[in-house]
């Protein structure tokens, strides 16, 4: 269980905690980390949703806590708290939920 994190998301935004880049190719080759350190993540789950409000009109989520999603690659603001990374993004930038 991930420990509690004291931001919330505004508006329509959702904060991610990103998967991890496989650094390994299918075929098990080991990839150097100058090759994936300019990668960035894809997908990763959710932990915080926004207040669900953007321009004092209510937004509805299609995705809750807990749900591993799919986003643009190059969409979410990055940030680190206490040593951890997270993602905020907007909701429109999730392409789809993981099953």
């Amino acid at each position: 269980m991930a420990k509690e994190i004291n931001i919330t998301p505004l508006g329509n935004r959702v904060l991610v905690t990103p998967d991890k880049i496989d650094e390994k190719t299918s075929g098990g080759l080991v990839l150097p980390p100058s090759s994936t350190e300019d990668q960035k993540p894809e997908t990763g789950k959710i932990i915080k949703l926004g207040i669900g409000k953007i321009e004092g009109k209510d937004v509805s989520f299609d995705i809750k806590v807990g749900d591993r999603v799919y986003f643009k690659k190059y969409s979410p603001d990055e940030l680190e708290v206490d040593g951890e990374r997270y993602l905020l993004l907007e909701v429109g930038d999730i392409l789809a939920v993981i099953k």
